[in-house]
């Protein structure tokens, strides 16, 4: 019998064994020992307010450096994708500019053969040693014509072969270029997933009465910074009404609602916010930059008294945020990683400014 079957019947036995002894009448046991009482396990005491607070401060922070970051990596993968489309359009170019190089060169090489088969002298040079003064006429203005078209076919030589430099050198500059930024896009990656696992491993460490607290304070914050914002009165006159294009951007906007924040994501399942502002114009039939901070750059600006339906509000004072606005101090937006695209009040966050896509 192995050991490992015999050490199971011996554990057997000693249950069978134990049991038995347990079962048989009569039989008097000494009094069991006391079960020692568990240890208690200690309170966990939440994060006072003034810590959360402080928690906030930092999330906030984190946050912002990833939005940075985030329309840093759009950035360049607009200019990649753009780079990338016009290295195509030089390859085209440098293809039929070779092609028409090479049937330029035909073109010579069959007038240089011609000359070779007549001792140096073209067909039209030949021609004219005639002793008809009619015809001799006639061949020098055949010749002269000959002349031209041999300087005209050198000169187009010429040009091309310019032509195929240019495109050669541009495409050259080009690649580098997209090189140049295919590794900013690599770095401003790594830097927004930096800031997002930063962000996320300090919320880890919440309990979640706390994590609920901090939401809370959040929501508080919001709405003590819009009210002040409403209270200053800047929306007193404000009764613009939305534009045709307006009112399509602000109901796919609307549409988007509940889908989560994605870092570089443009939809259709998930965005980050000015993948959503664009998107929302895109199908307006108004493209409008990628980015927020191009937004802000491009793009009309408008006083916020002024501001309509479908207008871009831009946040803080680098351009990282932007939020469309829909009417009645509220606007719609993708605010974070771990949220989704909602509604909030235009005055939550700093305003930098608005912008028109439509003026």
């Amino acid at each position: 019998m192995g050991s490992g079957k015999r050490g199971l019947l011996t554990a057997a036995l000693t249950v069978v064994c134990a049991v038995t002894v347990l079962a048989a009448p009569g039989t008097a046991f000494a009094a069991p020992a006391p079960i020692p009482a568990p240890t208690p396990t200690p309170a966990v005491t939440p994060l006072p307010d003034k810590d959360l607070e402080e928690v906030r401060a930092r999330l906030d922070k984190l946050y912002h450096d990833a939005s940075v970051a985030t329309d840093a990596y759009n950035a360049a993968e607009e200019k990649v994708k753009e780079q990338s489309a016009e290295i195509a359009e030089l390859a085209r170019k440098l293809d039929q500019g070779q092609r028409r190089l090479d049937a330029l060169k035909d073109q010579a090489g069959a007038t240089a053969r011609d000359q070779y088969r007549t001792n140096g002298l073209s067909s039209t040079a030949q021609f004219l040693l005639t002793d008809d003064p009619g015809r001799f006429l006639d061949g020098t203005g055949r010749m002269l014509q000959g002349q031209r078209a041999a300087t005209g076919l050198m000169a187009d030589m010429t040009r091309a072969q310019q032509e195929l430099r240019t495109y050669a050198d541009d495409a050259a500059a080009r690649r580098k270029r997209l090189e140049s930024d295919r590794r900013a896009k690599a770095a401003a990656k790594k830097k927004t997933e930096q800031q997002i696992d930063a962000a996320k491993e300090l919320e880890s460490r919440l309990e979640k009465k706390e994590k609920e607290r901090l939401a809370q304070l959040e929501r508080e914050a919001a709405k003590k910074a819009q009210t002040a914002w409403l209270d200053t009165g800047v929306l007193k006159d404000a009764h613009g009404t939305a534009s045709a294009p307006g009112e399509k951007a602000v109901k796919y906007a609307t549409a988007q609602l509940g889908k989560p924040y994605v870092w570089g994501a443009e939809g259709p399942d998930s965005f980050d916010c000015s993948g959503l502002t664009s998107q929302a114009w895109a199908a307006a039939g108004h493209p409008v930059p990628r980015t927020s901070q191009e937004q802000w750059r491009r793009l009309p600006h408008v006083a916020v008294k002024d501001m309509r339906p479908g207008d871009l509000v831009i946040y803080f004072d680098d351009a990282s945020h932007v939020a469309l606005y829909i009417g009645d101090g509220t606007v719609i937006h993708a605010p974070r990683p771990g949220r989704t695209v909602t509604e909030a009040g235009a005055g939550s966050m700093p305003i930098l400014g608005v912008v028109r896509p439509d003026a």
